[in-house]
C-alpha cells in the first residue's frame, strides 16, 4: 500500500490535496491536529495520513479505459490472504541433526495450534467487517495496521486491536457550547426526512438546560407541511425564542433580532440531493450571514453510495461536520466509516431515537468503532 501524508489548515483542504494526488480511491488511515505556530500566525494545521492500494491501481485511475488492468488484479479474497500470510508468516523448519544422548532435544514450535486458531479468528473478523458493509479498501487498511502488531496479537486481544484500528480511521470533532463574545450561528442542512428539526431541538435544549445558554431558533423550512408548527410547538414548550424566515433577504434582519443570544440554530428545509435548484435556493438563505458552523445531517440507514453522493451534492454549503441520525434503525454501520474515510470530514453527533434531548450522542471514535463492529448502542 502506498502511504502519504497531507497537511493543510483545514481537513477539507488536506482531503482535497489527497484526492488530487492519490485519486478518489485513496483511503484515510488517520488524522491529527498539528500544534500551532504563532510565528507563522497559524492557529492549527491538520494532517491526513492516506493510503492507496498499489501503483497499478493509480495507473488505472490515470487511464480509466484500461479495464483489463483492473480485471487482471488479484481478487479481494486473494489480497486478504496475502496480507494474512504476511501477518502470520510461518518460520521455516530448521534442519535437525541426529541427536546424541548428550544433546538437547530439538526445539518444538510454540503453540502451532494457537497460531492456526488466531488465523481463523482473523478471517472471522474480516467476514464480520464485510457483513457490516465496511468497504474492502478499508478492511485492507485495517489488516495493514494489524500487521504492525503481529508479534503481540493473540486470540484474546485480536478484537481489541481491531477496534483500535477502526477507531484510528474515524475522525470526530467536538461541538463547543459555551458563551462567546458574539452570537454563534449554527446551520443544519441535509436531505428530506433525516431528522434535522429533531436534531436541532435536542441541541437547543442541551445548550439551554445543561450549558445555561440563551438560545434562539430560526426556521426557513416554510415549505414542508407542519414543519414550522413542529419547531414552534417545541419553542413554546421549552421557552426558547423562535422566528421564521420566508425569503432570503429577510435573514440578516432576523439575525439582528437575535444579536444578544449566545447561540442561534437555523433549521433549513430538507432538499433532495438530486435537485440542484432547490439546494441553491436553500443556500440563498444563509450565504449572506456569518455562519460559524454548518452540519450535514445524514441518515445512518442510507447506503454508502447514497451517503457519498449526498455529501458531494451538499458541498456547496461548505459544511464542516456530520450528524448521523437513526443509528438505532440501521442494521449495519460500516457506511459511517466509509463516508468519513472518503471525505475526511469528522462526525460530531449521532442520534438514536426521537426522545428530546436524550437520544443524541457526542461522537467518539471508540464508540463508533464498537458500533460498527457489534451494532450495539451503549452510551
Amino acid at each position: 500500500m502506498q502511504i502519504k501524508k497531507f497537511v493543510a489548515q483545514t481537513l477539507r483542504e488536506a482531503t482535497e490535496k489527497m484526492k488530487d494526488e492519490l485519486g478518489t480511491e485513496a483511503v484515510i488511515l488517520g488524522t491529527r491536529v498539528i500544534e500551532a505556530d504563532l510565528k507563522l500566525g497559524i492557529k492549527k494545521m491538520f494532517e491526513i495520513t492516506a493510503g492507496l492500494e498499489d501503483e497499478n491501481e493509480v495507473n488505472v485511475k490515470s487511464h480509466p479505459k484500461s479495464k483489463t488492468n483492473l480485471q487482471s488484479q488479484k481478487s479481494f479474497e486473494e489480497e486478504l490472504d496475502a496480507i494474512n500470510n504476511k501477518i502470520y508468516s510461518k518460520t521455516k523448519t530448521p534442519s535437525i541433526k541426529t541427536s546424541s544422548s548428550s544433546e538437547k532435544p530439538p526445539v518444538k514450535f510454540e503453540k502451532k495450534e494457537e497460531k492456526l486458531e488466531l488465523e481463523k479468528e482473523l478471517k472471522e473478523i474480516i467476514n464480520t467487517l464485510v457483513q457490516k458493509e465496511v468497504q474492502k479498501t478499508i478492511i485492507t487498511a485495517v489488516l495493514e495496521q494489524l500487521k504492525k502488531y503481529q508479534h503481540v496479537l493473540t486470540r484474546e486481544n485480536l478484537e481489541s486491536y481491531t477496534l483500535s484500528c477502526l477507531s484510528s480511521l474515524l475522525s470526530t470533532s467536538d461541538f463547543e457550547l459555551k458563551p462567546q463574545k458574539k452570537t454563534k450561528i449554527v446551520v443544519l442542512v441535509g436531505p428530506t426526512g433525516v431528522g434535522k428539526t429533531t436534531s436541532i431541538a435536542k441541541l437547543a435544549l442541551i445548550a439551554k438546560i445543561i450549558h445555561n445558554l440563551d438560545v434562539g431558533l430560526i426556521s426557513v423550512d416554510t415549505y414542508r407541511l407542519g414543519a414550522l408548527d413542529q419547531l414552534r410547538i417545541f419553542s413554546e414548550v421549552s421557552h426558547i425564542d423562535m422566528l421564521a424566515v420566508y425569503e432570503p433577504h429577510e435573514m440578516p434582519e432576523v439575525i439582528k433580532k437575535f444579536s444578544k443570544k449566545d447561540i442561534v440554530f437555523i433549521d433549513t428545509a430538507g432538499r433532495s440531493p438530486q435537485n440542484a435548484n432547490q439546494l441553491k435556493k436553500n443556500l440563498e438563505f444563509v450565504k449572506n450571514i456569518n455562519v460559524d458552523e454548518t452540519m450535514l445531517v445524514l441518515s445512518a440507514t442510507s447506503s454508502t453510495r447514497n451517503l457519498i453522493d449526498t455529501a458531494s451534492k451538499f458541498n456547496m454549503f461548505n459544511y464542516g461536520s456530520y450528524i448521523f441520525s437513526k443509528i438505532d434503525e440501521s442494521v449495519a454501520h460500516g457506511n459511517i466509516l466509509n463516508l468519513v474515510s472518503n471525505t475526511g470530514i469528522p462526525v460530531v453527533f449521532l442520534t438514536n431515537g426521537q426522545v428530546i434531548p436524550d437520544d443524541i450522542i457526542a461522537a467518539d471514535s471508540d464508540f463508533i468503532a464498537k458500533l460498527i463492529y457489534s451494532d450495539k448502542i451503549s452510551k
